[in-house]
C-alpha cells in the first residue's frame, strides 16, 4: 500500500521544552491511525507538530515525498494537511455557509476527481457535499457560529477542514463535550469519511473503544515518546492491553 506519511526520529516540542522523544510512525495512504495515551503524553504536541505549530528539534515528517520539516503551518496545508482542533476554532460571527465558502480550495490537480488509495475515485469536498454528510449543517446554512449547538460547531469543524480537500485529516479529540447522540452521527460521518471515501486520518480520542472500532492502525504514546504501534483491531481483541496502555485499572 502506498505509504502516505511518515514521522521519522521525531522530537519536538514548545521552545527549549521537549514533549515528543524519539517519536516514529508510518500512514498508508486510505488508512485512519487512533493515537491513544493519557493526558499530558504528548498526543496533541504530535498533532501540533503535524501542522507546524511547535519547535522541530530532530527528526523528519514527510507527507506524500514532500518534507513538511521546514514548512509553515499554511505551507502544510497547502502540502495536504487538514487540521480539527480541540478548539473548533470556527468563525462565529460569519454563517454556516460562509465558514465553508471562506476557504474552500479544489485539489491542487484541478476539479477532477483524483484517484483513492484503493483503486477509488474521490469526488472533491466541497461546501455542497459537507451539506450531503451533515443535514444538520445544510438545515441551518444561515445560522451564525454562535447559533449554532457544540455538536454542530464541531460538524462545521470538520466540513471546514474537508473543503480544504485534504490528503490527511487530523482530529484532536473530536468527540469531547458533546451529547451521545451527537458522538454517534460524528462517529458514522467519520467513519464515512476514512473508511468509505478513503481519506487517511489521525484521530486523537479518550473514547478508545469507539475510534479505535473504525481505525486500522493504533499509536499509544507514553511520556511523549510510542510504547505500542499496531493493529487496532488487536487492541479491541485484548481490553487488558489496553487498560494497562492506558494505566486503567479495571474493578
Amino acid at each position: 500500500m502506498t505509504e502516505l506519511l511518515r514521522v521519522e526520529h521525531l522530537r519536538a516540542g514548545y521552545g527549549e521544552a521537549v514533549v515528543l522523544n524519539d517519536v516514529s510512525l508510518l500512514l498508508p495512504e486510505g488508512e485512519t491511525l487512533a493515537l491513544l495515551g493519557r493526558n499530558g503524553t504528548g498526543k496533541t504536541t504530535l498533532i501540533n507538530t503535524l501542522i507546524g505549530a511547535t519547535r522541530q528539534h530532530a527528526g523528519h515528517i514527510t507527507l506524500a515525498g514532500v518534507a513538511l520539516d521546514a514548512l509553515r503551518s499554511h505551507e502544510r496545508a497547502a502540502a495536504g494537511i487538514g487540521w480539527v482542533p480541540q478548539e473548533r476554532n470556527i468563525f462565529k460571527s460569519l454563517t454556516v455557509h460562509e465558514n465553508l465558502t471562506a476557504v474552500a480550495r479544489l485539489p491542487r490537480d484541478a476539479a477532477a476527481s483524483r484517484p483513492g488509495a484503493v483503486g477509488r475515485t474521490h469526488r472533491p469536498w466541497t461546501p455542497e457535499r459537507v451539506y450531503e454528510m451533515f443535514p444538520r449543517l445544510a438545515e441551518r446554512k444561515t445560522n451564525l457560529g454562535t447559533q449554532l449547538s457544540g455538536g454542530e460547531q464541531q460538524m462545521l469543524a470538520v466540513g471546514r477542514a474537508l473543503v480544504l480537500n485534504p490528503r490527511l485529516l487530523l482530529l484532536d479529540e473530536p468527540l469531547e463535550g458533546l451529547a451521545p447522540i451527537i458522538v454517534e452521527e460524528l462517529l458514522s460521518a467519520i467513519a464515512r469519511i476514512t473508511r468509505d471515501e478513503g481519506l487517511s486520518a489521525i484521530i486523537v480520542e479518550q473514547h478508545p473503544q469507539a475510534i479505535l472500532a473504525i481505525s486500522h492502525r493504533a499509536v499509544v504514546l507514553d511520556h511523549g515518546e510510542v510504547v505500542h504501534s499496531g493493529a487496532a483491531q488487536d487492541l479491541l481483541d485484548r481490553p487488558e492491553l489496553l487498560d494497562q496502555l492506558l494505566g486503567v485499572a479495571r474493578v
